[in-house]
C-alpha cells in the first residue's frame, strides 16, 4: 500500500534550519512527482515545493522561495526539503505527497518556529 513517513521536524529558533525527510514505499516513487505540503492550526494545507521525478525541475511556494530547498534520492525512495532562514510562520504540520497518489496521506512532521 500507498504510505509517506514524514520526519525531522521539531523546535527551532527563527533564522534556524530543520532537514524534513519524506521515506515513501508501496509505488515507484522514481517515476513520481513529489511535493510537500503544510498545514498550519486553523488554516488550509498549501502547496510548499514540488520535484520532478528526475529531479531535474522544482518549483516553490512565493512564501518559502529562497530559504527552501526541495531534493530527492530515487535509490532510496526519499524526498526532503531544507528548510533555512525559518521564521514563525512556518510553523505547521509537513507532509510529503506524491502527484500521482494525491489522496494518501502520512502523519506529517511538526515544525515549530519559536523563540
Amino acid at each position: 500500500q500507498v504510505q509517506f513517513v514524514e520526519s525531522g521536524g521539531g523546535l527551532v529558533q527563527p533564522g534556524g534550519s530543520l532537514r524534513l525527510s519524506c521515506a515513501a514505499s508501496g509505488f515507484t516513487f522514481s517515476i513520481c512527482v513529489m511535493r510537500w505540503y503544510r498545514q498550519a492550526p486553523g488554516k488550509e494545507r498549501e502547496l510548499v515545493a514540488t520535484i520532478l521525478s528526475d529531479g531535474s525541475s522544482t518549483n516553490y511556494a512565493d512564501s518559502v522561495k529562497g530559504r527552501f530547498t526541495i531534493s530527492r534520492d530515487n535509490a532510496k525512495s526519499t524526498v526532503y526539503l531544507q528548510m533555512n532562514s525559518l521564521k514563525p510562520e512556518d510553523t505547521a504540520v509537513y507532509y510529503c505527497n506524491a502527484l500521482q497518489f494525491r489522496g494518501y496521506w502520512g502523519q506529517g512532521t511538526q515544525v515549530t518556529v519559536s523563540s
